[in-house]
């Protein structure tokens, strides 16, 4: 079955209804070079994630620009899984992964899908995403969802589907390239004029999770 991953999350309300929903992991954002409203404080960060319960995964999502202020960011934060936006050395990314007990997620462009096997033989999994110009995330943006479908049969490593996912095309993305998992977050983001930056919908946070998981049981291997 189709993992769904909420990410972007900075509240503990929209953590608690996330986790009501039935996903499988949440993602904290934090330490990005980068305009977002989904960005935490590293110590905002540390306190999502320690409400994170148990049998649910937690995912830190930052972009590096010294591995080794990365290393220290992980131990403070303590999440599961680490994800890795941005340009990063294949280098890099196994010192990240020697020097961290969390399983390492690279994201890659999806223009850009050639650099995925750079990360193949070193990440635990791929997350394939509309990314801008800097690596940054959280576009809106779609991508090709058959060339993705076509890495995923290529590389060893999960890959996770991102990048304009909805409640409403989440069923045909996961149908298409049927992924490891799914990666959300503007799509289920709240847009009213009382809502604040960075917070979640919480009737698209439980349509997107309900989409997902009815898509992924018809889904043939």
């Amino acid at each position: 079955m189709t993992r769904v991953k909420v990410c972007g999350i900075t509240r503990e309300a929209d953590l608690q209804v996330a986790v009501d929903a039935g996903t499988d992991a949440v993602g904290v954002i934090t330490d990005v070079p980068v305009d977002t409203p989904r960005e935490v404080s590293p110590e905002r960060a540390a306190a999502l994630v320690d409400a994170v319960p148990p049998f649910v995964t937690s995912v830190l999502v930052t972009m590096p620009t010294q591995p080794e202020e990365t290393v220290d960011l992980v131990r403070d934060v303590n999440p599961d899984v680490l994800q890795i936006h941005g340009e990063l050395s294949a280098g890099d990314l196994a010192y990240l992964a020697a020097k961290t007990d969390a399983a390492i997620v690279k994201t890659v462009h999806a223009a850009d899908l050639d650099a995925a096997h750079r990360y193949d033989d070193l990440a635990d999994a791929l997350l394939v995403d509309s990314t801008d110009e800097s690596g940054a995330g959280g576009t809106g943006r779609t991508h090709d969802w058959d060339a993705t479908r076509q890495l995923r049969d290529d590389v060893r490593s999960p890959v996770v589907l991102a990048g304009g996912l909805t409640p409403d095309n989440v069923a045909e993305a996961i149908d298409v390239v049927d992924p490891f998992a799914v990666d959300v977050a503007s799509g289920v983001e709240a847009t009213g004029a009382d809502a604040t930056a960075g917070e979640k919908d919480h009737d698209a946070v439980r349509a997107f999770v309900r989409a997902a998981k009815q898509e992924s049981r018809t889904v043939e291997p």
